[in-house]
C-alpha cells in the first residue's frame, strides 16, 4: 500500500514517543481507560497524531464504556482505511490513517449501540490529537 506520507521507520521512531510509535507504527494498543480522550466531551476535530490528517469529529464520538474513545463514523470516508486483521486468533477490522498508514484502532459492527451507523470505531487516544473548535 502506498501512502501520501511515507517515511522510513527511523524517522517515525525519531518523531514519535516510544508509546506513540508502538501504537501508531507497530499496531499496539494502549491499556483500556488510560487514554487522554476516553471520556473527553470537548467539541472539535480529532486528527492523526503521526501526520495531522483529520479523522473524526467530536459530534460522532459516543460513550461506549469500552475503555477507548469511540466514534460511529469517520469525518470523511476517505480519511481512514479498513483492513482485515487476523492477529490474536480473531478476525477484526483494523482502522488505519489513509494518509500515512498509522494504526488507529479497530471498527466493530452490530453491537447494538444507539448510533446512526451501528458501528464503533474503537480508537487509541494516543493515535489522535484533538483540536478544539474555537467558540
Amino acid at each position: 500500500m502506498s501512502y501520501d506520507i511515507d517515511k522510513p521507520d527511523e524517522q517515525w521512531r525519531a518523531e514519535l514517543s516510544p508509546a506513540e510509535y508502538q501504537v501508531l507504527r507497530k499496531a499496539g494498543t494502549e491499556p483500556a481507560f488510560t487514554g487522554e480522550y476516553t471520556d473527553t466531551k470537548t467539541t472539535g476535530v480529532y486528527s492523526c497524531r503521526a501526520c495531522g490528517a483529520e479523522l473524526f469529529r467530536s459530534d460522532t464520538k459516543f460513550e461506549s464504556h469500552c475503555g477507548w474513545p469511540s466514534f460511529y463514523d469517520p469525518k470523511d470516508t476517505d480519511a481512514v482505511e479498513l483492513i482485515e486483521d487476523r492477529s490474536h486468533g480473531m478476525v477484526r477490522v483494523e482502522v488505519r490513517c489513509s494518509r500515512c498508514g498509522s494504526h488507529l484502532g479497530h471498527v466493530f459492527e452490530g453491537e447494538g449501540y444507539p448510533t446512526p451507523t451501528d458501528q464503533r470505531y474503537c480508537i487509541n487516544s494516543i493515535s489522535l490529537r484533538l483540536t478544539p473548535d474555537e467558540n
